[in-house]
């Protein structure tokens, strides 16, 4: 059953106005005044603008929303993020898409208004345009579109219009791209396992079999690591049921356990060395028929080198540390 708020006349109450906005709607509340009035007066909100890229949007992002949000009892939160063109050509490029980094702000719940295509550099105009009293952002600075080094936050730290807020250690867009990097192989496995497909992820053919190769090496490497630990488990029940005595016992076991895991890991070296050399025989065919029909592979284009399983691609790296 609904339940139905009562006023002091009797009636139904008005439920207070949501200030959650768009700076696209073009409405403005009512309880919010021009920027000219005192940002200290309890009769409207104070408002605060913070500006970012909000790539990948995590945790550390909330958190300075939240510190920007509580910088005063009563604050109207208005965010603003860079469209595409303007990220690309100053900071690189985004995972995201620009509609995607607005939306991903519109969940928060921190957030009262999101203004798309922010300016990357803050001026008076655009301050009186939208009421804004204060501008909060973390204390580093953050170059400007002259190329000289300037701060973009100098015109308001200037004028004494700059709120602090505090970075979030370990965590920040630069950090998770650098995870997904460092272990690419496994995601792209993961992504393949999935049903995404090789030219989905940019992979060429002999690339794709590579590393369906090595991953399952690796989980036979697994496997022997495994059956290694259950023979050791079962050669200590034997002991423990016969009763020989211990040191008696750890003399042959010893013996015994090296010479057949010498025998089992040199088997398995054996198969291993097999399976490679016959897919890499048939990927040289296949390759061969390839160039043959279709004239050279994409791959030319990338270096691809494997060791501990890394991966390095000639492609543009983004570093993203948050504006």
């Amino acid at each position: 059953m609904a339940m139905v708020a009562i006023g002091e006349n009797g009636g139904a109450a008005t439920p207070p106005p949501d200030h959650r906005q768009t700076a696209a709607d073009g409405g403005k509340t009512d309880l919010v005044c021009n920027s000219r009035d005192s940002p200290s007066s309890s009769d409207r909100p104070v408002r605060v603008y913070a500006d970012g890229i909000y790539d990948l949007f995590h945790f550390g992002h909330a958190r300075s929303l939240e510190q920007a949000k509580k910088s005063f009892p009563n604050t109207y939160l208005l965010v603003g993020c860079c469209n595409d063109e303007v990220t690309h050509k100053f900071k690189g490029k985004t995972v995201m898409t620009e509609s995607e980094r607005y939306e991903s702000l519109r969940h928060c719940k921190w957030v009262d208004e999101v203004i798309p295509d922010a300016p990357w550099v803050i001026n008076q105009e655009f301050l009186d345009t939208h009421r804004i009293d204060f501008v909060a952002h973390d204390s580093l600075p953050y170059a400007d579109t002259s190329g000289a080094g300037n701060d973009v936050y100098e015109f308001v730290k200037a004028v004494g219009r700059f709120k602090e807020t505090k970075r979030t250690d370990g965590i920040s867009t630069s950090d998770i791209i650098m995870r997904i990097v460092k272990d690419y192989n496994q995601y792209v496995m993961r992504n393949l396992d999935r049903g995404y497909s090789r030219k989905e992820l940019n992979l060429s053919y002999v690339k794709e079999k590579r590393l369906r190769v090595n991953m399952r090496l690796k989980k036979l490497q697994e496997k022997v690591k495994e059956h290694q630990e259950k023979v050791g488990e079962k050669i200590q029940t034997v002991a423990k049921t016969a009763s020989i005595h211990h040191n008696m016992w750890v003399e042959n076991a010893d013996r015994w356990v090296a010479g057949f895991l010498e025998m089992f890991e040199e088997g398995c070296h054996k198969m291993g060395t097999a399976i490679r050399d016959t897919i890499q025989e048939r990927l040289r065919g296949q390759q061969g028929r390839d160039l043959l029909g279709n004239g050279n592979d994409s791959d030319d284009e990338e270096y691809y080198y494997e060791s501990g399983d890394e991966y390095y691609d000639d492609d543009e790296y983004y570093d993203s540390d948050e504006k």
